[in-house]
């Protein structure tokens, strides 16, 4: 009797885990607005939100959570949730100031939000260095580091319970260079960043709460923004914009991580402005959201009224691109439920979020629409 009920115990465990993974939360940002080709102040905007989406039900609950702050500057990675699914770190990039040449200057902290609260709960904020972007969670879910763009530096974080501790910064780049995102190795020992205007990606290694660069730097296509690292943790992609023109391809370059030294093995072609990418659950599938020149002005003959959502397949120490389909203009942040059956894209413009099937190397459309309070900035699922 006590084994069944041990068993029983262990079981409801494993379901409420699974229920809690499949938590999915957007950015909605309203005050930057990227419709006329460049990024344009709004200062009578309504305030920034977030959406948290529970896709264990069906249809998916939602949930919208005003005047919290956030940006669709940076990659769509500024958003992160630990592994036990109860807390969540939203980087606030960037505060409006009228006398900036922009419009706007470098903000310095992140959210803590409370996933466990009913609804979600901002609890507190934790500092950063100048302009936190993307940010990676260990996979133990104690310690979470921000790539700080304006400063060169990454933020290391530590996680206790729903306090979030501030702990130092490390130095990895000059700050004209832009490190943009941070991802974290799956046996918690090496993390890869992005340096998005060195056109490189950085490797620093992890021991405990100490973060150290090794110095060594990875030659990959263009730009840099998001990078991830895949599941089993032997290869590295990033994929970012090249410096020529908008209607130029561009390309997803893998690293192999088993390689000694590591090194990168291949660049894959996958349309123009590649803008957020993310690796299946399994680790069998990329999925990466690019332009396709949806972000042009309207004047320009080269508009398109659709982006892209290129799928690739893994291909022993590669990927091989499969699939190609068209989503709303100007696609942000893309993300696999934690159970690797739905794909979700944002549209910046549309305010929506599309849902995608996803059955084996078959991603088909559903139809489902997700409407936002803002235009849709960032994205990232519960792993």
């Amino acid at each position: 009797m006590r084994r069944k009920q041990f068993l029983a115990g262990i079981a409801m465990v494993g379901l409420a885990h699974s229920l809690i993974a499949q938590v999915v939360i957007s950015g909605n940002e309203n005050k930057i607005d990227l419709l006329s080709g460049t990024s344009v102040v709004r200062t009578d905007a309504e305030p920034d939100s977030l959406s948290v989406i529970d896709f264990s039900k069906s249809p998916p609950s939602v949930q919208h959570l005003s005047g919290v702050a956030n940006s669709v500057i940076g990659p769509p990675s500024n958003i992160a949730i630990t592994p036990d699914g109860k807390l969540a770190l939203i980087a606030n990039s960037l505060k409006l100031d009228a006398s900036a040449a922009t419009g706007w200057v470098p903000e310095s902290y992140a959210h803590v939000l409370d996933l466990t609260e009913k609804p979600p709960r901002v609890v507190g904020r934790v500092g950063t260095g100048l302009q936190p972007s993307g940010i990676s969670i260990s996979p133990d879910g104690r310690l979470a580091l921000v790539a700080n763009r304006a400063a060169g530096t990454i933020s290391v974080l530590r996680i206790d319970g729903n306090r979030v501790i501030r702990l130092r910064e490390v130095v990895v780049c000059e700050p004209e260079l832009s490190i943009s995102d941070v991802a974290i190795s799956p046996d918690g020992k090496r993390a890869l960043a992005s340096i998005q205007k060195g056109g490189y990606l950085a490797e620093l290694m992890l021991s405990g709460e100490d973060l150290e660069p090794t110095g060594r730097k990875l030659s990959v296509y263009g730009q840099p923004y998001r990078c991830v690292i895949t599941p089993d943790g032997e290869l590295g992609l990033t994929a970012g914009q090249g410096f020529g023109s908008p209607t130029d391809v561009d390309a997803l370059s893998v690293v192999d991580l088993t390689a000694n030294p590591i090194r990168t093995v291949d660049h894959i072609p996958i349309g123009s402005g590649p803008e957020s990418i993310e690796v299946s659950p399994d680790g069998k599938l990329v999925a990466a959201v690019v332009m396709n020149q949806s972000n042009l002005p309207p004047n320009d003959p080269n508009l398109s009224q659709s982006g892209g959502l290129v799928v690739l397949a893994r291909r022993g120490k590669t990927f091989k691109k499969i699939l190609d389909l068209p989503v709303g203009r100007i696609p942000e942040g893309v993300a696999f439920t934690s159970d690797g059956k739905l794909l979700i894209v944002q549209s910046h413009p549309g305010r929506q979020l599309w849902v995608f099937s996803v059955d084996g190397e078959t991603v088909r459309d559903t139809g489902r629409r997700i409407s936002l309070p803002g235009m849709a900035s960032s994205l990232r699922a519960a792993p």
